[in-house]
């Protein structure tokens, strides 16, 4: 009896370390939710553009946009770097492009590795390396100096956003939707499995966010069915200042378009006041 016993617990045992192990591995595709096939492009939204190729450090072919405002803003920022979410590519984010070509900067959108016609599959050292080649390619191709440049991430693209924000000197940081770091967004959705489970990918905003010298804008909804709002809240928590948090109405994927006009006179505020933002608020 104890030895049935027994091996029925070796056999449960060993199920669940199968499991666990094929969760493991499947992780990538639990995060990474890239389409290749393209719906549109900025002339389908009335907007002119530069198809743009570049190549990372790694060797990795990837595409993006640059889409010209129809009236470019007379002072800095003048650009905008655009990092999407875990889903689609760059032609599923066309009201968000509008919204910043509007507001006159210029916008550079990448499709990370495996997205898009980019190659390769996506991995977050990969989506580093991808965020780098394309302010690498906005600073000694395009010759925009960095005071010129924003940078921008809703959801996940916030976790690249703060990465790239850490490293280098943009003229502010616009973090929507995002955040601290992939094990809170585990224990969410998976409270069970993200404690016996190791996470392949860790994506730290929070701790990137510390590292951040630029003015930092953050948005989110507490709607946000995806990504609560408190972890929007521990990013901008974690940045030293300048910083405004502006509290969005709506759900996850369209809060930006269900606070309007809210979100782009925020937006507009961040622009033009040269980010001497209060730190409350």
């Amino acid at each position: 009896m104890l030895a049935k016993l027994a091996s029925l617990l070796f056999m449960a045992l060993l199920g669940l370390l199968l499991f666990g192990l094929l969760l493991w591995w499947l992780q990538p595709r639990m995060i990474f939710f890239p389409s290749e096939r393209l719906v549109a492009s900025p002339t389908d939204w009335g907007l002119d553009h530069e198809e743009v190729q570049l190549v990372t450090e790694d060797d990795v072919a990837l595409h993006g946009w640059l889409v010209a405002p129809p009236k470019p803003r007379a002072t800095a920022p003048r650009t905008l770097l655009f990092f999407h979410g875990n889903a689609g590519n760059v032609s599923h984010r066309g009201e968000s492009i509008r919204i910043f070509t509007d507001l006159g900067l210029e916008v550079f959108i990448i499709d990370y590795r495996g997205y898009g016609r980019s190659e390769d599959s996506p991995s977050e050292h990969g989506l580093y390396q991808d965020a780098k080649a394309a302010w690498n390619w906005l600073i000694q191709v395009r010759g925009i100096p960095p005071e010129e440049i924003v940078l921008f991430g809703r959801s996940l693209g916030g976790a690249v956003a703060a990465w790239l924000a850490a490293q280098v000197s943009p003229a502010a940081l616009i973090v929507e939707s995002s955040f601290d770091r992939m094990q809170s967004l585990a224990e969410t959705h998976y409270p069970l499995l993200s404690r016996v489970i190791p996470l392949r990918v860790e994506f730290p905003a929070v701790e990137h966010m510390a590292s951040v010298h630029a003015p930092v804008l953050v948005l989110h909804s507490p709607d946000d069915e995806i990504v609560p709002s408190r972890l929007g809240r521990r990013l901008y928590e974690a940045a030293p200042g300048p910083k405004r948090f502006v509290e969005l109405q709506g759900g996850h994927n369209e809060g930006f378009l269900r606070s309007q006009p809210h979100y782009q006179k925020a937006l507009v505020s961040f622009l033009d006041q040269r980010f001497a933002l209060d730190s409350g608020t």
